[in-house]
This record gives structure tokens, C-alpha cells and sequence, in this order.
């Protein structure tokens, strides 16, 4: 309806147009012929004059058709003259009179008002593309765009939220409350009046939050926090107390904010501060959550992925009292998790979804319903009826190490680097105690890396000790020193390598406290966001002497490992030369091949299906400005 009432309006304001354009144009051809009256006395006198029409002062005539004259109408405006009517009567001029023409009241109003009326009508419209088209016209500032999810509507229980056991064990007594207030009253208890859930980005919050409502069958309102904030100071504390007007007249009930660091940030952040619309609605927001008047019967549940930017006040006891971490899950909730989106395809009998949850260290909830559906189109390219695993590891490694590259071409020689680079890390991963198991090594080109060495850990890590990251920072080096021995030359392939072993040996010595010579100190510095309310000067709180000795013990840390790999790569020349003939010929080998490798013996043939063997093909050169190889993990937080 909104659609047609717009496409009507539009052609209302053609037709005024076209109407005032052919107006303008009809009186341009009127004047065309436009006689000064003396002269139409002089016509009438020497007869060139056939008919006039008389229409009050404006007189309208033909001439007659002669050598002078064409015939052609013409119009001109009489004064008041007494004698008109009796020249005509003398020079047998035919002529009639009627009454002049006047618009109507109506039109008169019309043609007053049009021009205020456009200003008006082009002042909504603006004014409605700003509020976003928002229902209840442009008028409905102070509105609240909260949607309501009845209870028969939603769907969404707790056995569809997995992998996060916790977090539905803190909310559970949230929907007894609200299934039965008098159980908690009676003991004088008061139930969290906000649930703040916090986590990383697909972790599962909105979700929680919608499950909460399923189960407790109570009105759910959804908005987003950047759905308070407008142009107008005011409006975002308005739509605030609608809201809450709203939800106190379907109370009990829950108010979910999502992404509420969007309105919640913290107050007087960045280099002004002010009184803005922001900081108006946050005000707002806290009054109405615990002001003078409060409701125990509606219950907010926000969202954030950025807990550690929001206000004070918005997190204390009485509005935000309990704060749910919603974490990464665990191999446990992995399993339960892709138990869940995999029951929404068809799934062959070999895939086990412990083997995948084992392989995905670090996947989020959203990672893992990709990682799904990446494989079910896998299984549709390649015109299968199920899903099976190796759909899956297709899909697995796409995620962790992007798309392959096949339409790439790159020379012997570029593609030895490459083999010898990739080489050098598995060796030296293989060598080391504290490492984790290498889980496969390709030379074929996937996202921006032309080679990749991928790890998984055996279990799901929660910190790391000084050996794993000392091992870490050898195995980053192995690549580049395979070049060197192996080679004989340097190239660009290492530089992502290097950045993050840099970055490493800094935090073991300024964060970690891993230095035996500068002992269990921070030594970084000043590093807030002033935006966020952080202070806008730097602070230095390290001497010159003290930064000497820093960057003395990260070259340290580097030099050592670097010179371990070194050595390890010395005495393991034949399983460097191995694994890189069969990376040459198979272009991916598996971590039952590095094995064979590593223990003397010829790797065996790739398994059936599992496409390893396949050739890339050569459509296009390769880019130079590539880099040459790169390292790969799985779990994000092993690039510390």
C-alpha cells in the first residue's frame, strides 16, 4: 500500500506540472497575437474586423481575409468605452457578448496555497527517509521500532542453542521467574532485572536470547541499539520510554537489545563529549532500567561483542546484574553444534561429527552452520544426493585456508620455493616436542598464500606456556631457512612469517613476562583508544636504557630459534628432499604421508577421492607481487 500511495503522489505532481507547463504555453500563444486597443479601434473603423467576442474587458476577434489582413484571430484588452458597441453596430462587425471567466473559491484557495502545500508535502517526505520509512509517518519520531515476537510465534528453544551449557544453566532461572514469580518472591528473592550476554561474533547471543522468550512463552521485543540513535537529540530517549510503555502493558515479557555498544558506549568518550543524542538516550536507557519507577516484570537481555566499552552505569547491579559470557565452544559443544545444523541436511553414513569438531579448534557457532552449508554446495557441484566427508574436509579447508587458486600458474622453479618453504615448516614442526601435529601441507595456491602448512591441536588450548611459543617461533622460521639451504636465495614469501614471530618474541618479553633477564614486568605502553574514553596523551613510562634492553632480548629469543631450526633443518636434509618431491608430485599430502616421511620410508598414495593428486590448471600466469609461501593454523589464538 505504501508502494502505491507513493507511485500515485508522484503522478499527481507530473500532472500539476504538465498542467502549469501547457497553462504557460497557452498563454504564450495568446499573446502571440496581442493588439494595443488604439489599434483595434483603427481596424474596427476601416473594417479589417469579421467577429469579436466579448468577455467583460478582454476582447477576443478574427480579422477579416483580404490582401492585409489573414484571417487569424487576435485578442486584446478593452478599457471601459461607452462607443465600443456602437462602432461595431456602424462597421458591421459581428459580435457577441458573455461573462468573464473566474475560477472557482475551491481552485482560487488551491492555486494560493499550492506553493505551501509542496513545501509541506517535500518536508514529510524527507523528513519519513530519514526516520528510515518507519511506520506511523514521519510525525512518529518518539516511536519505538522494538518488534514484537508473540509467544505462539516463536519457535526457539534451548535444545536448538548448543555449545554453550553454561550460559543456559545462568539463564534458566530467568524463564522460571517468569513462569512462576511467586516461587522466587517468597523467599524474597529478585530476579536480574538486565542480562547483559557477552562473546565473540557468532557465538550464539541472539539466539540465547530468543530461546529464553521460547521457553518462558512471554512477548519478545527485538531492536538493535542503533535503532535509538537519530539525528534529533531526544528522539532516541522518547522511542526509549515507548518501549518501555509497550513492554510494561505486555509485561511479563523481555526486552532484547541487540548490539547495544552501538547506544551504550561509554559517556564523555573521545575529545569532546557533550550532551548528544547518544548520551541522551543512555540516560534514558538507566533511568528506565533503575530509576525512580521500575517495572521487576519486564526483563532486558542485551548483546555485545565489546563488553569492555560500555558505560559504568550500564553494567552495575540493579540494570545489567548479571553478565553471561557466551563463549567460543568447546570440542564438546562443537559436536552438539554441527549435531544441530546438520540435522537440516542430508548426511551420508561416514560423516562423524566428532572428527570434524575435532579439526575445528576455535570455530564459533556461525563458523560451524557455514561450514555446513559450505559442504552441502560442495555435495551439489560435485551431483551427490548426501553430504559425505569429504565434502566436508573440502569445505574445512576452504574455511581455514581459503579457496584454492587452480587457475594460477607458476613456474618449476617458483613452485619448488614454494615445496622447499612449505617443507622446512613441516620438518621442523615434526622435530620439536611442544608443536602441534601437522595436519597437512599443500603447494596449491589458497586465499593469498601459494603454499600452506596447516596445524591442529590435539585438544582445544586455553593458555600457552614459554616452550610451545618458543617452538612456535621455529617453525615460523623454517620456511625461509629451506629456502636458504635448499635454494639458495631469499624471497618474499617468509615476510608474513617473520611479522608474526616478531610479534610473538615482543609479547613473551613486554606481556608475558618470559624473559628470564627482565623478569615478570609489562613494559608496553599507553595503548587506550581515545575515542572509547581513553586517555588522549601517551604515557611513557619506559626508559631509554630499558627499551634497549628489550629490543636486546627480542633479538635474543629470535636468533636462538632461528638458529635451532637451522640445525634441525641441517640434519634432516633427506626428509626436507622427500617431502618435497612428494609435495611436487601430489601437490598435498596428508599427515598419514608426512608420517611415512618422517620415519624413512616412501609416503603412500593418496587415499581414493580425497582429490589430492589433482593438477592445477594452467589458464593464467602467475602474479608476481604473490607471496611466495605462507605458513597456516587453524586456532586463531596460536598467532598470539
Amino acid at each position: 500500500m505504501n508502494n502505491i500511495g507513493k507511485n500515485i503522489a508522484i503522478w499527481v505532481i507530473i500532472g500539476l506540472v504538465l498542467m502549469t507547463v501547457f497553462n504557460q504555453f497557452s498563454k504564450r500563444q495568446d499573446t502571440q497575437n496581442q493588439l494595443e486597443y488604439s489599434q483595434f479601434v483603427s481596424d474596427v473603423e476601416s473594417g479589417k474586423v469579421q467577429s469579436l467576442t466579448i468577455e467583460g474587458h478582454p476582447l477576443r476577434g478574427q480579422w477579416l481575409k483580404g490582401k492585409l489582413t489573414d484571417g487569424t484571430a487576435f485578442s486584446t484588452y478593452a478599457p471601459y468605452d461607452p462607443q465600443l458597441v456602437d462602432d461595431l453596430i456602424k462597421n458591421n462587425v459581428r459580435f457577441s457578448a458573455k461573462p468573464e471567466e473566474e475560477p472557482s473559491m475551491l481552485m482560487s484557495i488551491f492555486i494560493s496555497w499550492f506553493p505551501m502545500l509542496l513545501l509541506i508535502g517535500v518536508w514529510v517526505f524527507f523528513m519519513r527517509q530519514m526516520q528510515g520509512g518507519g511506520k506511523g509517518g514521519a510525525f512518529s519520531f518518539g516511536k519505538s521500532k522494538a518488534r514484537m515476537l508473540d509467544q505462539d510465534a516463536n519457535t526457539v528453544m534451548f535444545a536448538d542453542v548448543a555449545g554453550c551449557d553454561e550460559a543456559k544453566e545462568e539463564v534458566k532461572e530467568i524463564v522460571d521467574y517468569l513462569r512462576d514469580p511467586s516461587r522466587y518472591q517468597s523467599l524474597g528473592g529478585r530476579i536480574p532485572r538486565g542480562i547483559l550476554l557477552a562473546g565473540s561474533p557468532g557465538t550464539g547471543k541472539t539466539l540465547l536470547a530468543k530461546a529464553i522468550a521460547g521457553e518462558a512463552k512471554v512477548p519478545f521485543f527485538s531492536i538493535s541499539g542503533s535503532d535509538f540513535v537519530e539525528m534529533f537529540v531526544g528522539v532516541g530517549a522518547a522511542r526509549v520510554r515507548d518501549m518501555f510503555e509497550q513492554a510494561k502493558k505486555n509485561s511479563p515479557c523481555i526486552i532484547f537489545i541487540d548490539e547495544i555498544d552501538a547506544v551504550g558506549r561509554q559517556r564523555g568518550a573521545g575529545l569532546g563529549g557533550g550532551n548528544d543524542e547518544r548520551e541522551q538516550t543512555l540516560n534514558q536507557l538507566l533511568v528506565e532500567m533503575d530509576g525512580f519507577d521500575t517495572n521487576s516484570t519486564v526483563i532486558v537481555i542485551a548483546a555485545t561483542n565489546r563488553p569492555d566499552v560500555l558505560d559504568p552505569a550500564l553494567q552495575r547491579p540493579g540494570r545489567f546484574d548479571r553478565q553471561v559470557v557466551v563463549p567460543l565452544p568447546d570440542i564438546r559443544g562443537r559436536e552438539q553444534i554441527l549435531n544441530v545444523h546438520m540435522r537440516k541436511v542430508p548426511i551420508a553414513a561416514d560423516v562423524n561429527a566428532e572428527v570434524i569438531a575435532r579439526g575445528t579448534p576455535g570455530f564459533s557457532g556461525a563458523d560451524l552452520a557455514n561450514l555446513i552449508n559450505e559442504a552441502a554446495l560442495f555435495a551439489a557441484r560435485r551431483n551427490k544426493r548426501l553430504v559425505d566427508m569429504e565434502d566436508l574436509e573440502s569445505a574445512k579447508d576452504k574455511i581455514m585456508m581459503g579457496a584454492e587458486r587452480r587457475s594460477m600458474v607458476m613456474t618449476e622453479e617458483e613452485k619448488r620455493n614454494t615445496a622447499y618453504h612449505e617443507s622446512g615448516h613441516a620438518v621442523v614442526a615434526k622435530l620439536l616436542p611442544k608443536s602441534d601435529p601437522v595436519h597437512k601441507v599443500t603447494i596449491i595456491p589458497r586465499g593469498r598464500a601459494l603454499g600452506v602448512t596447516m596445524q591442529l591441536p590435539e585438544q582445544d588450548r586455553f593458555a600457552y606456556d614459554r616452550g610451545y611459543l618458543m617452538d612456535r617461533l621455529a617453525i615460523l622460521f623454517g620456511g625461509r631457512i629451506a629456502e636458504e639451504l635448499f635454494m639458495n636465495q631469499m624471497t618474499t614469501g617468509a615476510s608474513n612469517d617473520f611479522e608474526r614471530a616478531t610479534q610473538m618474541a615482543r609479547d613473551m618479553v613486554t606481556r608475558y613476562g618470559m624473559s628470564d633477564k627482565l623478569g615478570p614486568m609489562v613494559y608496553g605502553e599507553n595503548e587506550g583508544e581515545v575515542f572509547l574514553g581513553r586517555s588522549i596523551t601517551t604515557h611513557k613510562n619506559l626508559s631509554e636504557a630499558t627499551l634497549q634492553q628489550v629490543d636486546q632480548e627480542i633479538r635474543r629469543i629470535i636468533d636462538e630459534q632461528y638458529s635451532l631450526a637451522r640445525r634441525l633443518l641441517e640434519e634432516n636434509r633427506d626428509k626436507v628432499e622427500a617431502m618435497t618431491a612428494a609435495l611436487l608430485e601430489y601437490e598435498t599430502i596428508d599427515a598419514e604421508q608426512i608420517n611415512d616421511i618422517m620415519a624413512g620410508k616412501p609416503p603412500r598414495p593418496p587415499k581414493p577421492g580425497s582429490g589430492f593428486a589433482a593438477k592445477p590448471a594452467e589458464t593464467k600466469p602467475a602474479e608476481p607481487t604473490e607471496p611466495a609461501a605462507s605458513s597456516a593454523t587453524s586456532d586463531p589464538a596460536q598467532e598470539v
